[in-house]
């Protein structure tokens, strides 16, 4: 059996696969509030117990930031992980961390064509690098290499770099970001959850859109960027529809340059979990036009196919993926290569 996990601030999904004719295939999986427990042992721990203590011949766990030496220290929770501690304390012999979207990237080679939707379909056979923008809680980046018989994830810490606007509205919005935060701006403040609430404050508070009672109600009693995404796509909120309209033509064009600087003739994927839920708005072109909008090199962007990422275990996929591979580099057997 092979442990995966997805760590972040907020939660901690974990999942257990075996294989099925070279496969991956789902036995179970669960989420856990991470803030609730003291580290990832407690959180493991739990979960193989109600999962009846399975036998677990390696593990890998997607994790947010860049690792070192199999060591992590997470900015959003007080936890320090380091792969070796983890091993011999859950007696896994092989257990391995990841960048969260390197996870990402390996389980796109997991996936079925139904759990991707075809923004844009590209020149035909497109072959080459590929990139990987995951807008959710935050802003995650990744370069997918074509080294000529595979694509080789790469961890990139893309999102943190700087906002760069396009037009008069995102000019003022980076100097009301700037005001707000103190100084420096990055993609993620733009693009990505807290993101889209940000743009929402500043369409409100400094370009004096209207926010009527029953809105502010709701913004406070529920999440607010379900309620932007909801009422965004239905347009039957100014406020909320133009909140949406910027958001999606950053994320557009934050995915350009990224295509850009990996030159991803095979495609750009677009995973997180904003861009499943917003699919109707990803869909209307004013992300492609962003995306696309590129100068003297906008053809090749128009050629570069760009898929949405459905499946929402995608990274927990790549984790498991991950761990049989390296595993079987280290022992010489894959569960993999014996389900066939």
């Amino acid at each position: 059996m092979i442990l995966a996990g997805d760590v972040g601030g907020t939660k901690v999904h974990l999942a257990l696969y075996g294989f099925d004719h070279g496969r991956l295939s789902h036995v179970r999986d669960e989420k856990f509030p991470s803030r609730e427990y003291a580290g990832l042992k407690e959180i493991v721990r739990e979960f193989l117990i109600e999962s009846g203590d399975p036998e677990v011949t390696a593990g890998c766990f997607g994790v947010p930031g860049p690792v070192r030496g199999g060591r992590l220290k997470l900015t959003n929770l007080p936890w320090v992980l380091d792969s070796r501690e983890l091993s011999r304390d859950l007696e896994i012999n092989h257990l391995f961390l990841i960048n969260d979207l390197e996870a990402n990237g390996y389980g796109i080679a997991e996936l079925e064509p139904e759990q991707l939707y075809e923004l844009s379909a590209g020149a035909p056979g497109s072959v080459g690098n590929q990139g990987l923008v995951s807008a959710g809680t935050g802003l995650g980046e990744a370069i997918l290499v074509w080294n000529g018989k595979m694509h080789v994830p790469m961890a990139s810490e893309g999102g943190h770099c700087d906002f760069a606007p396009r037009n008069e509205i995102e000019i003022e919005l980076l100097r009301y970001l700037q005001r707000t935060l103190k100084g420096r701006v990055s993609f993620e403040r733009v693009v990505s959850g807290q993101g889209l609430t940000n743009v929402y404050t500043f369409l409100r508070d400094v370009k004096g859109m209207e926010e009527p009672d029953w809105l502010r109600e709701r913004m406070l009693a529920e999440d607010p960027n379900a309620i932007i995404g909801e009422l965004g796509q239905e347009g039957s909120n100014e406020l909320c529809a133009t909140a949406l309209d910027i958001f999606v033509s950053a994320y557009g064009a934050e995915a350009g340059n990224l295509a850009l600087k990996v030159l991803a003739l095979g495609g750009m994927y677009l995973g997180g979990g904003i861009a499943p839920k917003i699919l109707k708005k990803m869909r209307d072109g004013a992300f492609l036009r962003a995306f696309a909008d590129k100068g003297r090199l906008s053809d090749l962007l128009v050629q570069t196919p760009v898929r949405v990422i459905l499946e929402s275990r995608c990274a927990l996929m790549g984790a498991a993926a991950y761990a049989d591979a390296r595993a079987a580099e280290l022992t010489g057997e894959s569960t993999r290569a014996a389900s066939l």
